[in-house]
């Protein structure tokens, strides 16, 4: 099986496109959700609370996120759309080594483990 230049184009487009529309829509129902639950509510500015713990692990998040909280699903969709342009470069390195162009994969490899080492 042969993969060309314009297929893996094409589907890494595709890839960014859907990542992005779905991050988008997550963030879209996350905020909605937000609104309607707390849109009425005033800020509180006097007291510093700093983020819940729903919002800085993944269990909790994910947790809150069945339980139909607005912010945790706006923090999903956010960590998609983080998540979308990384998944486009793990699946350059399986197109490159696909065709068999091992500098290519190298290059991208090492893209990734910078980008995750950053992380």
């Amino acid at each position: 099986m042969h993969i060309g230049d314009a297929d893996l184009k094409k589907t890494i487009g595709q890839l960014l496109r859907y990542g992005v529309l779905s991050a988008s829509a997550i963030v879209l129902a996350g905020g909605i959700v937000y609104l309607w639950r707390h849109g009425s509510e005033y800020p509180k500015y006097h007291r510093f609370l700093g983020e819940p713990e729903k919002m800085r692990r993944l269990a909790p998040m994910w947790q809150a996120v069945l339980r139909g909280e607005g912010r945790p699903l706006i923090q999903t969709g956010l960590l998609v759309l983080i998540a979308t342009p990384i998944a486009r470069i793990v699946f350059s390195i399986f197109g490159y080594l696909l065709e068999k162009d091992y500098l290519y994969t190298l290059i991208t490899a090492i893209v990734l483990l910078v980008i995750l080492w950053n992380f």
